[in-house]
């Protein structure tokens, strides 16, 4: 799918993604801690019949091209997968120019996990590879781990059982990417900025309150940001919970992207409900 004329297109094997067609912002726009911060399903149902803040043309949702689908002249092909949790023998990626890889790529961020993933990057034949940790890469926040170390009881013991040493240099290990966390890298002239923050969940690695804790976050992504990737979801973008009959998604995310930052594409996973999902 095209999403700029003449410059950049998508495939989505197994990620989420959504282009943004609004003109662009008049002036600094600053962005607060929303009324509904704190009841993202609440949040939906209000912006939903008060703003329709989750249809055209507030975004597009990005559709997969076919996997033999030419590439236009002069286009840039972006392929965005998430959620692979050290699953990757056998799945067959499509042709593309860069990869976006949005987290999760192990099951508890464990040095060898790291390893088999960085081995898996490596045999891959994308031009550029961008990847940023998920919530189940938990050696990857330093803050998780320094306080998993302090308890009593440990709900992960694989990775408590890890030596400080084992993992203080674990992003060292993606040595055939380019690995963001709150940062920016530029490829093939995009700007893109990479950030693993989710709403707090079941304690896992990278969680936040939801309200100013994430929003001091998404206040990091500088404006002119062409690809922006997070592990979660903004609030409404397949982060519908069935069993709980919730949403999940980030409002202060939503927030950012539509009203600040309005990057050409926002890529991300983290919800597995979500893959149901229909928008």
């Amino acid at each position: 799918m095209v999403l700029d004329p003449g410059k950049l297109t998508a495939h989505v094997p197994s990620s989420r993604a959504m282009a943004h067609r609004n003109p662009p912002s008049q002036g600094k726009v600053t962005v607060t801690v929303d009324e509904y911060s704190s009841n993202p399903t609440q949040a939906f149902t209000h912006y939903n019949i008060n703003q329709s803040r989750f249809q055209p043309p507030h975004v597009h949702m990005v559709e997969p091209i076919p996997y033999d689908a030419p590439k236009p002249s002069g286009h840039t092909r972006f392929v965005c997968v998430s959620d692979t949790h050290s699953r990757t023998d056998g799945i067959q990626m499509p042709y593309g120019d860069v990869l976006l890889h949005t987290g999760d790529f192990t099951e508890l961020g464990l040095p060898s996990e790291v390893k088999k993933f960085n081995d898996w990057l490596g045999s891959l034949p994308y031009e550029f590879k961008v990847v940023i940790a998920g919530n189940h890469e938990l050696t990857f926040d330093k803050d998780f781990m320094a306080e998993l170390v302090k308890q009593d009881y440990y709900r992960f013991p694989s990775v408590s059982k890890l030596r400080p040493e084992d993992f203080d240099d674990v992003q060292a290990l993606l040595s055939n990417c380019t690995y963001l966390q709150d940062s920016e890298v530029t490829v093939k002239g995009f700007r893109i900025y990479g950030a693993p923050w989710t709403p707090w969940f079941n304690g896992w690695g990278f969680n936040l309150p939801r309200g100013q804790s994430l929003l001091d976050k998404w206040n990091q992504v500088p404006e002119g940001i062409d690809v922006l990737m997070t592990h979660g979801p903004p609030l409404g973008f397949r982060d519908w919970v069935p069993k709980d009959l919730q949403r999940v998604g980030c409002v202060e995310l939503l927030n950012t992207v539509q009203q600040r930052v309005r990057p050409k594409l926002h890529a991300f996973g983290g919800i597995h409900e979500g893959e149901c999902s229909v928008l």
